[in-house]
């Protein structure tokens, strides 16, 4: 150091900077992972053992990251799996970073669905649950218009909702047309958001009967 400044350090000498002009102070590892939590709905552990030990060895840090654009962590290691939720204090006035991604009726009937099997499963004492195309087409299709005769545009609807909660590891394609039920269905509907969904279900049934 001379004349009260400090001698600039090159990049290749300064291991804690990533790219020139860096001002973070994580790992690139940690930062990939805290990447990854706002890009995607899930982190799981099964398919993402490297990423979900950086988690759990960083926790504090990643969470503490989030917290400050007003998301929480939460950390589920009974089903293995890590995922964000938007803070909504009602006693202070946030910026909404994560966006609803609602799931539509297609969707949301085979949630319903998949999630009865599973929890229905589980009560019997199975470690699992499985389910085939055919059997979900037959279920969702009963809460479709009666009118509607295009099958096929149903039956369309039903395999891209299958296709959605694939890629979302919601469902497991472990052979053609058969799927197992993954934990991430309690994730996702809660059981007191299942039993609202079923009964939403019956009287719009009894309605149109």
């Amino acid at each position: 150091m001379s004349d009260g400044f400090i001698d600039p350090v090159s990049m290749e000498d300064d291991p804690a900077e990533l790219f020139a002009g860096d001002a973070g102070t994580l790992d690139a590892d940690v930062r990939r992972v805290l990447v990854q939590l706002l890009r995607r709905k899930f982190l799981l552990a099964d398919k993402q053992a490297a990423q979900w030990r950086t988690l759990l060895e960083n926790q504090q840090i990643i969470a503490s990251r989030l917290n400050d654009m007003f998301v929480r962590l939460v950390v589920d290691h009974d089903r293995g799996v890590a995922y964000k939720e938007q803070v909504r204090p009602a006693e202070l006035d946030v910026p909404i970073l994560l966006k609803d991604d609602p799931y539509n009726r297609a969707e949301t009937l085979v949630l319903v669905h998949l999630r009865t099997l599973f929890q229905r499963e589980r009560g019997t004492g199975e470690t699992s649950a499985r389910v085939d195309i055919e059997e979900l087409e037959q279920t969702v299709l009963t809460y479709f218009d009666p009118e509607d005769r295009n099958l096929a545009r149903g039956q369309q609807e039903v395999r891209n909702a299958v296709q959605r909660l694939v890629t979302e590891g919601l469902l497991v394609e472990e052979s053609a047309g058969r799927y197992r039920i993954t934990p991430l269905v309690e994730v996702v509907l809660s059981t007191s958001k299942l039993a609202e969904l079923e009964r939403w279900l019956r009287e719009r049934n009894e309605v149109a009967a």
